[in-house]
This record gives C-alpha cells, sequence and structure tokens, in this order.
C-alpha cells in the first residue's frame, strides 16, 4: 500500500525526523491562507501517487499568497502526467503547501528490503535530486550502501557512517545521522517496504530535513497497523484493482490485451510467460487461489472483462486442491449474469475432476474454447485476440 508525501511527513515526524512546515489542502483558498501563514513564500505539490512530479510540472514556488492561490487552481484536477503514470497521467486531488527553504546541498536517502541479503538497508547518496535513477545507472558507487539488522535497529555508528560518507561533517553530520535514524525506526516500526526521501535537503544554515518522502508499507502486515488502512486514497489505485481486492483476489493490472486467470502465483507467471512466447501480452496478473472457490471465480471473470484492453481470456486452471468441475461452473455462471460476453474465452484445465469440468464448460450456452494444454492454450488464446482485435470472427 503506497501513502502520499504528506501522510509519510506526517509518519517520519513521529519518529523525529525533520520536514518543511507543511499541510494538505484541496482548496485554493486555503493554500493561499497556509502560504501566508508559512510567511508568504511556499511550495504548492501535488499529491499523487507517482514521482517525477517536478518535471511534469506539479510542484511550484509561489512567491507570494495570491500567487499560491493561481497555482493551486492550476494544478487542482490537472491531469499530471510523470514517468510512472504513464501517458495518461492521474489527476490531482490534493494539494501539500509548504513553507519555502533555502536549499544549499541535495542528498538522497532510502530503506528498503535488501532481498538478496534478507535485511533492510539504507542507501544514500550525496547526488540526490530529480536524477538519482541516472547516478545508480552511470556510477553506482557513488550510492552508500549500509545493511541493517532488523532486530537491534540501526546503531549509532551505522548512522555517523552513513552521515560522513555523504560528506557531511560537524553538526550537519549530526543532524543527518539523527534523521537517518529516525527514518529507519520509522520504516522498522510500520513495516514499510520502502522509505524513500529525495531530496533529503541541507540548508544554508546546516540544518538537514526531508524535503519530499515516500512511504509504502507491507500488505501482509497491515492487520497490525488498522490506522494506516485510514490513509489508503482509492482513487490513487486502478479501479479494478480496487474492485479485486474487495473480493481478496491478487489482481494487478498490466498493458497487455490477454485476460488471464489462474490459480497459484507459479502457475500465473509461467502463463504470463507463456503468452509472451507466443507472441502477446498478458492484461493482468490474477491469482484466484490454490481453493478457487466458484464464487471467487466468479468475481474474478467479472473483473476481467470489464477491462476494456482485454481482446480474450485465458483460464488456465490445475485443480490440486480445487475441483475444476467448481471452476467451470463459476465461469459459466459469470458468463450467465453477465449476460453479452464480446471476448473469447480460452479454457485449460488439468487435474481433479476434469472430465467434469470439461463437461460443464461443453454444455454450457457459451462457446468456449478448450485447450489441451498449456502450450495449446496459448497459441489458441493470441489467436483469438488477434482476430477480435482486427475485427474477425
Amino acid at each position: 500500500m503506497k501513502i502520499h508525501e504528506y501522510q509519510a511527513k506526517e509518519i517520519l515526524r513521529r519518529y523525529g525526523a525533520a520536514t518543511p512546515r507543511g499541510k494538505m489542502t484541496q482548496d485554493p483558498g486555503e493554500a493561499r491562507a497556509l502560504c501566508e501563514e508559512f510567511g508568504g513564500r511556499c511550495v504548492v505539490k501535488a499529491q499523487i501517487h507517482a514521482g517525477g512530479r517536478g518535471k511534469g510540472g506539479g510542484v511550484k514556488l509561489a512567491g507570494s499568497p495570491a500567487e499560491a492561490e493561481e497555482l493551486a487552481g492550476q494544478i487542482l484536477g490537472m491531469q499530471l502526467v510523470t514517468k510512472q503514470t504513464g501517458p495518461e497521467g492521474q489527476k490531482v486531488r490534493r494539494l501539500l503547501v509548504e513553507e519555502a527553504v533555502d536549499i544549499a546541498q541535495e542528498l538522497y536517502l532510502s530503506v528498503l528490503l535488501d532481498r538478496a541479503s534478507g535485511v533492510p538497508l539504507v542507501m544514500a547518496s550525496a547526488a540526490g535530486g530529480m536524477d538519482i535513477e541516472e547516478v545508480a545507472e552511470s556510477t553506482p558507487e557513488a550510492i552508500v550502501r549500509q545493511p541493517i539488522d532488523p532486530h537491534l535497529g540501526i546503531q549509532p555508528f551505522q548512522a555517523r557512517r552513513v552521515a560522513r560518507r555523504l560528506g557531511l561533517s560537524g553538526a550537519t553530520a549530526k543532524q543527518a545521522a539523527k534523521l537517518v535514524t529516525s527514518v529507519v525506526k520509522a520504516y522498522l516500526a510500520m513495516d514499510a517496504s520502502l522509505v524513500e526521501i529525495n531530496p533529503l535537503l541541507v540548508t544554508g544554515d546546516g540544518d538537514v530535513m526531508a524535503l519530499d518522502a515516500k512511504m509504502s508499507f507491507d500488505d501482509n502486515a497491515l492487520f497490525r497497523h488498522p490506522d494506516l488502512r485510514e490513509l489508503r486514497d482509492r482513487d490513487e489505485e486502478d479501479p479494478l484493482e480496487v474492485e479485486a481486492s474487495k473480493h481478496d483476489l491478487n489482481y494487478i493490472k498490466l498493458d497487455g490485451e490477454i485476460g488471464c486467470m489462474v490459480n497459484g502465483a507459479g502457475l500465473a507467471m509461467a502463463t504470463m510467460d507463456i503468452i509472451k512466447l507466443y507472441g502477446s501480452a498478458p492484461a493482468n496478473f490474477l491469482d484466484v487461489g490454490g481453493s478457487a472457490s466458484q464464487e471467487a471465480v466468479k468475481n474474478a471473470f467479472q473483473i476481467l472483462i470489464s477491462d476494456e484492453s482485454v481482446k480474450a481470456v485465458l483460464i488456465n486452471i490445475f485443480g490440486g486442491i480445487a475441483r475444476t468441475d467448481r471452476i467451470a461452473r463459476g465461469v459459466v455462471a459469470a458468463i450467465e449474469e453477465l449476460g453479452d460476453v464480446r471476448v473469447p474465452v480460452v479454457v485449460r484445465l488439468e487435474g481433479t475432476n476434469v472430465d467434469e469440468g470439461r463437461r460443464v464448460l461443453r454444455d454450457a450456452d457459451f462457446d468456449f474454447v478448450v485447450a489441451e494444454h498449456m502450450a495449446d492454450a496459448a497459441e489458441k488464446v493470441v489467436a483469438a485476440a488477434s482476430s477480435n482485435s482486427t475485427g474477425g470472427a
């Protein structure tokens, strides 16, 4: 789960990290009042779940309260396009108005899970700012890496080491070490999967603060943090993914044209791979689970064909725990409930009660395309999607 910048900064402040003064608003008039409160100069920042907002025109410096109101009116409601939103962009519904601060140096700081070692990793760089991705790619030696014991947390000498390797000294280094410690504490305490501060700011007076902040969390740990659930902004999520979450379905929207319904994450990944091998692309990842109940299958199928980019559907089920006849009945029930299903549906069933499952499909009013094995299913669904895209039968 992702949250907005203003929410991330509230959490970081709770753990002792310094940030500029700021407040979220959805009203240009309130933006004007906040700018006055912050001394007459402020920054108006679009709040969406994507990076690159500054390059996309979603972050503006206001030299007066009147200008803050004007900029807020321009940014609110805009369709902000960045590298992370894709060409369709994301509608801006919230703003963060912050005090303008003196920027002497921009650094980079993040905490994430190092999957190779299985422990949290602090990453930092003296080359912070909007082009940090290019720094990581072209000069990886410029990235400081400090592994952290998840049980002990960050030790004082480790925080000092990060600050020193950022080229900081004196009181500024002490502030940086304190902020690094606070960020790691927040990461561990909140079961975060990522905390990123870009830029980490050093002011002209040598103060260190988080000028930007991004946080995301492990969904599997949210039961321990009911307060975090309240921070979820469904407007920032794909509507189909929101609908899938209501039915406890593991669904991720992708950019292809073949809708996939599979039971088991491994089989789902293999299904997407073989679709690519046969020349097309999956429109989603969808794992209905090992048990794959009839109700889950019906809900999953409704989500699949609600996606306008889907030109054909592949249902690939191995019935080890699940009974394939129940899955077949769920698919048939979904089609009957939806009525006019205009995309071809290819089904490959194997496992428990497979003969009965195939009989259910044969006896249905809808004309299913039944496949014998994975390669056969992939070949048939790619051909069906191509024919449907060009208006063929």
